[in-house]
Parts: structure tokens; sequence; C-alpha cells
């Protein structure tokens, strides 16, 4: 029986909870912007205390490892490792678009309408990378990968070669944004437009069951892209 705590940071919320072969068990999670580093161990602490179980119960810890945000996953990562660490249980890694796509189309018939058939559908979920950038990835209907995470400035002809013979759901906090300019029949905007803990659960416990680890000491967040460290304008002294 595998006990796993969930962490998911890559984005704007701060999710976590605590689930046993497959099943969730207890969540804690705030959708109220980049608070990570004051609630994330709060809500472990929460987790153990509100519900009576032992760090020692633990079989691993997961964490969403990208793309995202740069801080929230530095957080997010640091957290899972010295869990690990201090326990001695595996770290086990999920990429978050991963997460937020396999779990749509696995659960694709409670996002489609009628006139969206799941046969002919792909899922892209998006997170958002400001601006009108996103980092995406496609899947199919089975939750298998048609196009790697990338990031991509979005205009009225992308995913033109996709939407001209399949329709394509998007999701994602970075959609909404795209909507205006992906206007094409066959797009449609819907499913889940917040990551997650939860969307973890069953990619992490199949990754648990076939021992699919990280380094703890050398695992390291995916970025795709470098972080950048800027100065505000008004701290500048001329």
């Amino acid at each position: 029986m595998a006990m796993i705590l969930n962490i998911e940071t890559a984005t704007e919320v701060c999710s976590v909870n605590l689930a046993r072969n497959g099943q969730m068990l207890c969540e804690k999670e705030s959708l109220e912007g980049l608070n990570h580093s004051r609630l994330l161990t709060v809500f472990i602490d929460e987790i153990f205390k509100e519900n009576g179980y032992d760090p020692k119960q633990f079989d691993a810890v997961a964490v969403s490892k990208g793309p995202g945000s740069y801080t929230g996953l530095r957080i997010g990562v640091s957290v899972a490792k010295g869990l690990c660490y201090s326990l001695g249980i595996p770290l086990i890694a999920i990429g978050t678009l991963d997460a937020l796509g396999k779990y749509t189309a696995q659960n694709k018939n409670k996002y489609l309408p009628s006139c969206f058939p799941a046969e002919e559908t792909l899922f892209c979920p998006m997170i958002d990378a400001r601006r009108m950038e996103v980092y995406s990835k496609l899947f199919d209907g089975a939750g298998r990968e048609l196009e790697p995470v990338s990031a991509q400035i979005i205009d009225e002809n992308s995913f033109s070669s996709w939407l001209k013979n399949y329709k394509v759901l998007f999701f994602g906090n970075g959609s909404e944004k795209c909507r205006p300019a992906l206007t094409h029949p066959n797009a449609l905007f819907s499913g889940p437009q917040k990551a997650s803990a939860r969307f973890m659960i069953k990619a992490v416990q199949e990754k648990y069951e076939n021992k699919e680890f990280e380094d703890v000491a050398y695992f390291e967040p995916f970025y795709l892209k470098n972080f950048i460290a800027t100065v505000p304008k008004n701290k500048i002294i001329e």
C-alpha cells in the first residue's frame, strides 16, 4: 500500500494532498496567488495533524516539476527533496502539463460537449508564460504525447495544422488569453483552468509502481526557459 504526498506549486496554485494507492485521502489548496513560501509547509503540517498521519508512514513524495513559475517550482522541489532526504524515501516528479493533460484526457467526457466526439479530439493544456506566450503540450484522447512541451507565442496561426484535421480542447491558466486568437471552429475552451495536486495522483502512482524515482541530490525543476532577474525601474539609482 503506497502512501504518497503530492505537491503542486508550478503556478499560482499551492496544492498538497495525501493519496493511498491512487486514491486521495485529504487535500489542502490555495488559489490566492504566489504565497507558496508561506503556505506549503503549513499545508503539509496541517495534513499531518488534522488527519492523524505520521510522516514516517509515507512511501514517497511527488512534486510537479514544471514548467511554470521559477520561484514556485524552487519552493515545491526544495520542500519535496527535504522531506525525501530526511525520511529516506523516494522522490517522484511529474511534468505539470503531463499531469493536467493526462487527467483531462482520461476524464474527457466530463469536459467535452456532445458536438466534440472524444475519438476526434486532442487535448492541449496551457500554462501562462506572460504576454501572449504559453507553455503547452498536446495529447491524444488516450493521454499519449503528440507534441512535446514548448513555449509558444500564440497568434491566429497557432495549432493550425492540428485544428485543420482535429478538434482541440484548450485548457489551463494560459488558455483564456488565447481564446481571441484561436478562432478556428475546431477550437474549444473548456476543462480545468487551474493546476492541482489532485491531477498528479494517478500518474504518480504509476511511476511509483514502476520505480521511476529521481535522484534526490541532483534533481532540478524543468524551467524550459532560463530565469532572468530584473530590477524595477523605480529601484534604479541614476
